[in-house]
């Protein structure tokens, strides 16, 4: 489990495709995050929980699989470019963002930015089967950033679209700093939002039967 609060940013050095396995093998450079990581660990990369199969110095080795390459922005990963990194919450350490679970749940496009001077006003858009899970003043995952939504477009827009406010800190230190209009980010919505939903249908489901 992730929090979503960014540790530091890395840097992709590789991006080694291998058709015949319909997956590719990431090397990364993420300084400062490699201490105490065994190989098996996890390590979330611009939100996307990843599992560590090669680790020297700072630079780490991770499989991706074709799942993760068609429904995140990794696939679209090239050498040179910074990442966001989180490392998995220890037991017992502070939730500061959300119940980030590293699972993304699909891609979002920055349709809009607008600097405000004190924080800048980010619009994406989003799938219109997620966007059911967003709600005003709820939390995201963007990139593996813990943001809160400020305002969402009405249920009976056809485009759904979703907006956040970032703060000069997050630009600085996170990836979003680097983003333009146009560009792909990994979109996570709040789990708990899915969990009320299946739990709903359950029972409504019982209720018919």
């Amino acid at each position: 489990m992730f929090t979503g609060i960014i540790s530091g940013m890395g840097r992709i050095e590789s991006v080694d495709p291998s058709p015949e396995t319909d997956s590719v093998v990431l090397q990364i450079n993420a300084p400062k995050h490699t201490e105490s990581l065994g190989l098996g660990g996890s390590i979330a990369i611009n939100g996307v929980c990843l599992t560590a199969t090669s680790i020297h110095g700072d630079s780490l080795s991770l499989d991706v699989m074709g799942e993760t390459l068609r429904y995140t922005t990794i696939g679209e990963l090239k050498a040179g470019e910074p990442i966001n990194l989180e490392r998995c919450v220890q037991a017992g350490g502070r939730l500061d963002g959300h119940v980030v679970q590293g699972h993304v749940d699909g891609v979002g496009t920055l349709i809009e930015h607008e600097s405000l001077g004190a924080w800048d006003r980010f619009r994406f858009s989003i799938p219109y089967d997620l966007a059911k899970y967003v709600a005003k003043k709820g939390s995201i995952a963007i990139d593996g950033i813990s943001l809160t939504v400020t305002e969402v477009s009405d249920a009976t827009e056809k485009d759904q679209w979703f907006e956040v406010g970032i703060i000069p800190t997050t630009l600085r230190e996170t990836t979003l700093g680097q983003r333009t209009v146009g560009s792909h980010v990994n979109l996570e919505v709040d789990v708990m939002a899915k969990y009320a939903e299946r739990l709903v249908a359950f029972n409504t489901s019982k209720e018919v039967q």
